[in-house]
């Protein structure tokens, strides 16, 4: 299994019920492809871990990657994997400021990916939440 990272900026007037179809569209075919992962989203950028078999990830990284909803897409960390940090989630999902307050950000982010071995991961995702609080 592979472990693939990624961040991405939302192109301008991206519309809720949008990010909603993302979302629905991902949790579909992440359990029809065996990925499991996590997505935040700060009202400007995107960062979502993807984790499964090689070809799978690779797949539906692809098709971010040509989705017209965001741009500059750049791949932060992928390695190879011995076991899930994701394992329950077809795609774990925080809108930041709308279901979590700004302020606890942070701490919901840190219980979030505390089981993620991976020290890079898991820094990326708490450094997203902490920089988006700063802001």
């Amino acid at each position: 299994m592979i472990r693939l990272t990624y961040i991405s900026t939302a192109r301008r007037g991206i519309e809720p019920a949008e990010i909603e179809a993302i979302l629905a569209a991902s949790r579909r075919n992440n359990r029809r492809d065996g990925i499991t992962g996590m997505l935040l989203f700060d009202g400007l950028r995107f960062l979502q871990a993807l984790e499964g078999p090689p070809g799978a990830v690779v797949e539906a990284y692809a098709r971010i990657r040509a989705d017209a909803r965001h741009r500059a897409c750049v791949q932060l960390h992928s390695d190879t994997i011995a076991s899930r940090a994701f394992g329950a989630w077809d795609m774990a999902w925080q809108a930041i400021g709308s279901v979590i307050p700004r302020e606890q950000l942070a701490e919901q982010v840190d219980a979030m990916v505390a089981a993620v071995e991976d020290k890079t991961v898991r820094a990326l995702f708490t450094s997203f939440a902490r920089v988006e609080r700063a802001a």
